[in-house]
């Protein structure tokens, strides 16, 4: 999770500073914005300003590797959720993640990407991963019959996104919601796994 963009496997030491670093800039960043001083970071993580921009050599790196860990999280979750559960129950309770971590960490998540380039390997890498994860939810609920067959992996996305930014300030209707939308995702009796 959030490995640094190297083919050189870390130390231990260093592998902890990195996710250390990561966690605290997490922090760092939902308190104080994009902005936060770099040095205040590495203060709260207990390391030198030097081993900060020996592992992330600008702002703007750290900045990616942060909501680039927030998005391998959220999508590994998936992954987990289909190997202890059916496709049908792996579907929405990722749903439900979904729109508590786009609920948790939408202000968040919206400086970070306005602070990257769209164009970016670390913006397309997350698209991809996210967009991945849902494919395979929405595969395995569609094979299990459980969900409607034109639904596609960027209206999953999409729905959960919805969701939780219109609850965001009404955290009590979300769970109404989730299930209205999952009513409607279901699909038709009879109508086969892909239906």
């Amino acid at each position: 999770m959030g490995a640094p963009p190297t083919d050189k496997p870390m130390r231990a030491d260093a592998r902890r500073n990195y996710e250390r670093i990561l966690t605290v800039a997490r922090e760092a960043f939902a308190e104080l914005g994009p902005d936060a001083a770099l040095e205040e970071i590495a203060r709260r993580t207990g390391v030198g300003i030097g081993t900060l921009y020996r592992h992330f050599p600008n702002r703007e790196a750290l900045i990616e590797a942060v909501y680039r860990s927030n998005i391998e999280r959220l999508s590994g979750r998936a992954y987990e959720l289909l190997e202890e559960h059916s496709g049908a129950t792996a579907f929405e309770y990722w749903l439900r993640e979904q729109v508590r971590w786009v609920m948790a960490n939408r202000s968040l998540a919206t400086t970070l990407k306005a602070g990257m380039d769209h164009n970016s390997p670390t913006f397309t890498l997350c698209r991809s991963a996210i967009n991945d994860a849902a494919n395979a939810l929405l595969e395995a609920a569609q094979q299990a019959g459980a969900v409607r067959g034109d639904i596609e992996p960027r209206d999953l996305v999409r729905l959960g996104h919805g969701i939780g930014i219109a609850c965001e300030t009404v955290p009590d209707a979300a769970e109404r919601l989730i299930a209205v939308t999952i009513d409607g995702l279901r699909a038709a009796p009879g109508a086969g796994a892909a239906g």
